[in-house]
């Protein structure tokens, strides 16, 4: 259903669809509901509510101007389709939107048709080019401002029809649909554009194709029996070259209006409607260049939450899309796990949108430190984040950057648990990392789409990090991964230490996991607040590791005894042994069972 406005000139008149179970506002305070050239229209007039097909309208008690209905002056009423209602010399007239379609009815023989090439009349200057320029600066605030593709394709017809004084009708059509159209007269009529014209135009030829009806080489007039419906004696179909308009034309109908017929039928250079369809183009033009600028920053800026600044740069290229297609790469996994979260939506219950805040900003934590060392975000799982390393691009150093940004991560979690008043204290992180082959890329449609990776690294790494609880350590890592720590991370960066051989709950083989840790702390310096561990102690730690895989459990207690008590790694180890009296199991392998995932 339609609500059309007309004012006491020609060119001030629109119409908007009514939403069917929204209130909506009349008044100049709505970019969508207002009537610019209506003085008498107030900041907020009227309220409009769809109901069963009919329309109610009641008077705010701010507007001092009173609303006219069947002739006196109403507070309140309802309106049947093709009813209306007035404020100061506005008529607001209750329609059935008839939405329509291309209609074949219009494919009938044409007394002439033209093609005018893309650029064609750039070489001519317009007739009337102020009013034409002025029109045309008000483009990029019509595309910025919309608030949606349907509040943008009203805007843009209000504007063609400002622009193109001849046009009585316009409309934004693709071959399939009707997607808006308006007429310069409310009471003129239905309006249904020509099939074939807009086909020839947005998808056969590509250009402007102008087709004139109503008037025979002898020069009858428009009451012939090739007059569209609605009276028209020409239109013109202009399409909008853009990936982000696709498929898109802007269609412009007229009569002749007192103008000689032959002067519409003219070569381009001394047609009448040329300035028409150069104005009509030059619109197309900035559409789609805006569009198709609008829709990259949105797009971007989707990019830039989940890439670094590196990866960004790639996908910003012509061949981003190639980029982006799924393919198998080496990559490094990471999971990183909210500790407290549970517990802190106990707490806090009844201030859930707070803890939803302090959770936003725990996650915004582990993907800064993803981005800040060229990751990639994957995926947010509840309280938990999934980064990655190696694709889009390969990335030597990618076990090095992952690594980093998990002690990242640790610190940065670290330092607000010291702070009681931190909106963060009290949560605390477990994270996983694994290495190795995977599939990794887009999966999506243009509009909705989502960068993630498939394989057995990831849930290895997923793994890793569910394991972290039971070994009471906040980064476990692989393998693969603590092999490329130990060739190619500087120690003042991080260090590792083999932690055990488990065989996680649920699978068969064992598996060694290590631990990543921070630097070696400067003498008589606490980096932790509970005592970082130092090479030393790391050492002593290995020892035990050694003597416990071999089944000599009595040196592995006494070396685990020489790892200063805070250690929470050394846990799992001691308590084994003393769970086993000191005493190795029959056919002992080195592997400790571990009785649940995390």
């Amino acid at each position: 259903m339609l609500l059309i406005a007309q004012g006491p000139n020609p060119a001030d008149t629109w119409r908007r669809e009514l939403p069917a179970s929204e209130t909506v506002i009349l008044g100049r305070e709505s970019p969508v509901w207002s009537t610019p050239w209506e003085s008498f229209l107030a900041r907020r007039h009227a309220e409009l509510s769809l109901r069963s097909g009919k329309l109610k309208v009641r008077k705010l008690p701010e507007a001092a101007n009173p609303l006219f209905h069947a002739g006196r002056a109403s507070e309140a009423f309802e309106l049947i389709p093709g009813s209306s209602f007035v404020i100061g010399r506005t008529t607001f007239t209750f329609a059935d939107s008839g939405q329509p379609t291309a209609s074949p009815l219009y494919d009938r023989p044409l007394l002439d048709a033209f093609t005018i090439g893309h650029g064609e009349l750039n070489r001519l200057a317009f007739r009337d080019a102020p009013h034409r320029l002025d029109v045309l600066s008000k483009l990029p605030e019509v595309i910025s401002s919309a608030t949606d593709d349907n509040d943008l394709f009203s805007r843009l017809v209000d504007m063609l029809l400002a622009g193109i004084r001849r046009a009585d009708a316009v409309a934004i059509v693709t071959p399939d649909k009707v997607l808006h159209w308006d007429r310069r007269f409310a009471g003129a009529g239905g309006f249904e554009p020509s099939k074939r014209l807009i086909s020839e135009a947005v998808t056969g030829r590509k250009q402007t194709v102008l087709h004139v009806w109503g008037a025979t080489a002898e020069g009858t007039n428009a009451s012939d029996p090739f007059t569209l419906q609605g009276r028209f004696d020409w239109a013109f179909c202009t399409p909008v070259h853009c990936d982000a308009c696709h498929n898109w034309g802007l269609y412009v109908a007229g009569g002749f209006a007192g103008a000689a017929p032959a002067t519409l039928r003219a070569p381009v250079e001394s047609n009448e409607l040329r300035d028409d369809v150069k104005f009509t183009e030059l619109v197309a033009d900035i559409l789609g260049s805006l569009r198709q600028v609008q829709v990259l920053r949105e797009r971007q800026a989707v990019f830039r939450r989940f890439f670094s600044p590196g990866v960004m740069s790639v996908l910003s290229g012509s061949d981003a899309p190639r980029a982006l297609e799924p393919r198998e790469a080496d990559v490094t996994v990471l999971f990183c796990d909210l500790r407290g979260f549970s517990k802190t939506v106990e707490e806090g219950s009844d201030q859930l949108l707070e803890v939803l805040n302090r959770v936003s900003a725990a996650l915004g934590l582990m993907t800064q430190n993803i981005l800040d060392n060229r990751g990639a975000i994957a995926d947010f799982l509840g309280d938990a984040a999934m980064g990655f390393w190696g694709w889009p691009l390969e990335q030597p150093g990618k076990v090095e950057n992952a690594c980093r940004a998990a002690l990242g991560i640790r610190a940065a979690f670290e330092a607000v648990g010291r702070d009681s008043t931190h909106p963060l204290y009290g949560f605390r992180v477990g994270i996983g990392i694994a290495t190795g082959r995977a599939v990794a890329g887009s999966i999506g449609t243009p509009e909705q789409a989502k960068v993630t990776v498939f394989g057995p690294v990831v849930n290895l790494a997923s793994r890793l990090q569910d394991m972290t609880k039971l070994l009471r350590v906040p980064i476990l890592i692989d393998e693969p991964t603590s092999e490329a720590v130990r060739e190619h991370l500087p120690p003042e960066v991080g260090r590792v230490r083999r932690l055990a051989k488990v065989r996680p709950y649920g699978l068969e083989t064992a598996l060694m996991v290590t631990e990543l840790i921070p630097p070696a702390p400067a003498i008589g310096i606490d980096l932790s607040g509970e005592g970082a561990l130092t090479d030393a102690d790391l050492d002593s730690y290995d020892q035990a590791l050694d003597a416990f895989l071999a089944g000599d459990w009595n040196a592995a207690y006494k070396y685990l005894h020489h790892v200063p008590p805070h250690d929470r790694g050394k846990d799992v180890l001691t308590e084994f042994i003393l769970k086993n009296n000191r005493t190795p199991p029959p056919a002992w392998d080195g592997v400790i069972p571990l009785a649940s995932k995390g």
